[in-house]
């Protein structure tokens, strides 16, 4: 059934590849190769040229598929290919408790080599044992970690699954969410008139003045128990003897209701503009949709075949809600029905980013199930 050992040097082996944000080409080299050899074949398409990064080090999405043997609905499986920053460089370290980690100098990747592993060591065994099991679909999208860029600009009519289990998520093995939020960008650039601060101060606009005011009114944090407003970057003006001419602000607000996502961000347009114009200045406030918000119900078969699959590993099913963003956001908006599961990460997005072997051969079992007779 499950080989420990295989899935180990898999982990590993995804781990030692550089490939962060559209610079997945070796570790998608790699997964076509291990695709191929099912029997799978395999296609990469052209998403890093349509989002303008394609280079030496850049790849497209790789989609594949295994025919079905016995009766039941296609079904897809994703995990994405990209690692954040600082991700050159990495090594699996292996601890005699079964923990692995990085060197401490990168992160490790188990975002999202662990779900990678996962899927490989289920079709392999699914493969080699000649299990029965309905058509299988794998997606491994590029740029995930960027809003999900690779699986936005996906050809969705090469999908027959309606339904996905999506490996890209933290907490225990079993866990998955049924819900993730809209997530909106606000960038806004504040124009005044620069003046000298001694000598003409009055012929100025102050910019970072309207922006401050601005700021002042606009609640942040948790604003509602599903929704999220944040201002992350501000910079502006060139030296303290000046009244500074722009000012730049970058910020989002996330929400599980769409609507109320639009709302909030559209209140910060109107406070930005009334604010500058107040004092003559302008603001100009772009609000860019990253991912679309999706709930998928809790008694939809998706949800209930992956409960039954954790029961027969014999773990405990738990499904919660996320305000983070992944692949899944953009299959729901092509009608695909699914959930993100748990996949063997902690600490991720740090150097601090570990998993365990253990649940590693967890969830490919959890896997492997999923992908059998239905």
């Amino acid at each position: 059934m499950i080989d420990r050992e295989r899935i180990l040097s898999t982990f590993t082996t995804l781990v030692s590849f550089d490939s962060e944000s559209f610079a997945e080409r070796q570790i998608k080299e790699y997964l076509r190769g291990r695709l191929d050899a099912l029997g799978m074949h395999p296609v990469e398409d052209d998403a890093d040229l349509l989002c303008g990064m394609r280079s030496p080090e850049s790849a497209g999405n790789l989609y594949a598929r295994l025919d079905g043997n016995a009766e039941g609905e296609a079904v897809l499986f994703s995990s994405h290919m990209d690692t954040v920053k600082p991700g050159i460089g990495k090594r699996a370290v292996v601890h005699e408790d079964g923990t692995i980690t990085s060197d401490g100098t990168t992160v490790l990747g188990a975002d999202d080599c662990g779900g990678l592993t996962a899927i490989l060591e289920a079709l392999t065994v699914l493969v080699e044992e000649n299990r029965p099991h309905p058509t299988i679909e794998v997606l491994f999208p590029v740029a995930e970690e960027l809003y999900g860029r690779g699986s936005e600009r996906f050809d969705y009519s090469k999908i027959e699954a309606e339904v996905c289990y999506c490996l890209d998520l933290t907490g225990e093995i079993g866990h998955a969410v049924n819900e993730a939020p809209t997530i909106l960008s606000v960038d806004v650039i504040v124009t005044g008139r620069s003046a000298h601060a001694g000598f003409n101060p009055e012929e100025g606009i102050n910019a970072l003045t309207a922006a401050a005011k601005a700021l002042a009114q606009i609640p942040t944090g948790r604003v509602a128990d599903d929704t999220t407003v944040n201002f992350g970057m501000i910079s502006g003006g060139t030296i303290t003897n000046a009244v500074p001419g722009e000012v730049k602000i970058g910020g989002e607000v996330r929400s599980l209701r769409h609507e109320e996502a639009v709302r909030r961000s559209e209140e910060i347009r109107r406070i930005f503009e009334e604010e500058a114009d107040l004092i003559g200045a302008r603001a100009e406030v772009v609000i860019c949709e990253q991912v679309h918000a999706y709930r998928t119900p809790r008694d939809h078969r998706v949800v209930t075949r992956f409960e039954k699959a954790v029961r027969a590993e014999g773990l405990v099913p738990t499904l919660g809600v996320t305000f983070g963003g992944a692949d899944q956001n953009h299959f729901a908006r092509h009608g695909i029905t699914g959930i993100v599961v748990s996949s063997a990460m902690h600490d991720v997005h740090t150097v601090h980013e570990y998993t365990k072997r253990g649940e590693i051969e967890q969830l490919a079992g959890i896997v492997l199930r999923l992908m059998g007779k239905q």
